[in-house]
């Protein structure tokens, strides 16, 4: 559908096992952390928010914006709510532009929790 434009992502897998008995491990061989996409939209869940897309191979719909609360997200997708007329969006990931809040953002990962 798309040519070659858009490829679907790969992702590192983490294949970490903890070690047996008392072997004290390196910190530098652990994930510094895991702040993606999906996360930091599955922690903002119920927030407004304006989501900026495109379509490069469609020329109706090449830039769209969904205006809506964030119901759901996933590796490949996000689910947002339109109170506004009642619909329901579910839009992948890879034509995600970004993201605009309306709401302070909660970002967290191992380190500390914080508010934006």
């Amino acid at each position: 559908m798309n040519g070659n434009y858009y490829q679907n992502p790969t992702f590192p897998t983490n294949n970490y096992q903890t070690p047996p008995g008392n072997i004290s491990v390196n910190e530098t061989n652990l994930p510094m952390e895991q702040s993606y996409i999906e996360n930091i939209l599955r922690l903002n869940k119920g927030r407004k928010v304006k989501a900026y897309v495109s379509y490069p191979d469609s020329s109706a719909w090449q830039n769209k914006i969904y205006e809506g609360i964030i119901e759901e997200a996933g590796k490949d997708h996000l689910i947002i709510r339109d109170n506004t007329n009642n619909l329901w969006y579910l839009i992948r990931i890879i034509y995600l532009n970004y993201v605009e809040f309306m709401e302070p953002i909660i970002y967290s990962h191992s380190f500390s929790d914080k508010t934006y």
